[in-house]
């Protein structure tokens, strides 16, 4: 049986307090940086929970939007927004020098991953601010997004991503989280989701069609009420796919 390599990712330091439960099991960790989540102190502990389990380390910043959790599309100059994302970045990035410890990538989270990858020139705004901290990092970005295609026109390095708890449009856009069916919560559902996608390059949308989909790194979310569960049962899973998790 050949082997397939993959990268499991998690949102991390949101608040939710399982980032040791979630560490043994994945292979890069995104961590929120002030703007919807996130401080010195629980950035501190995250990163020192993934050089302990030697877990990749990257910077999840978004709309500095604290009250929506950055879940909502906020009204900012580009200006304003650049500043604000510099300003995350470099904070994760202070710490990480600090323990000597390298920022492998930057994932973009919730309204602001979801509009850049639609949108070319908030696009440019957030590539503006890898290149002004990071520039050698990867960008984590849907395939196919207006993101990830401006990524490579500024020699931004990408790693596509895919998401293994949530459900497809036919467009390759999330199902928005104020639809009931937009999280996948069943442990054999996700992992025959990841299946697909990583063995067949298709994900199966909720208008039941077959999707041409391309990933490197595949995100379950820390805040998913059940994440412990889904990622400790593909963990233990994948390899008897044939996919291993690096």
């Amino acid at each position: 049986m050949s082997i397939k390599t993959i990268d499991i990712n998690c949102d991390l330091g949101e608040g939710v307090g399982n980032e040791a439960h979630l560490m043994p099991f994945i292979s890069s960790c995104n961590i929120a940086c002030g703007g919807h989540a996130g401080d010195e102190d629980s950035m501190k502990e995250v990163i020192g929970l993934a050089i302990k389990y030697n877990v990749k380390i990257g910077a999840h910043p978004s709309f500095p939007d604290r009250e929506h959790f950055g879940r909502k599309f906020m009204d900012i100059s580009s200006n304003d927004l650049l500043e604000s994302l510099e300003k995350q970045i470099l904070a994760l990035k202070k710490l990480a020098d600090a323990l000597e410890v390298p920022v492998h990538h930057i994932k973009f989270h919730g309204a602001l991953y979801n509009s850049s990858a639609k949108d070319a020139a908030l696009a440019r705004t957030c590539l503006f601010a890898i290149k002004n901290t990071l520039p050698n990092t990867f960008l984590y970005a849907p395939f196919g997004s207006a993101i990830a295609k401006e990524a490579l026109l500024h020699n931004i390095k990408v790693k596509y991503e895919a998401f293994a708890d949530r459900r497809y449009h036919n467009d390759l856009s999330l199902v928005s989280r104020k639809e009931k069916n937009a999280v996948i919560h069943d442990k054999k559902e996700v992992l025959q989701h990841l299946e697909s996608m990583i063995l067949n390059g298709q994900v199966k949308t909720v208008e039941s069609d077959a999707v041409k989909i391309q990933a490197a790194t595949f995100c379950v979310h820390g805040d998913t009420q059940n994440a412990v569960e889904l990622i400790q049962y593909i963990y233990e899973e994948l390899p008897r796919k044939g996919i291993q998790i690096v």
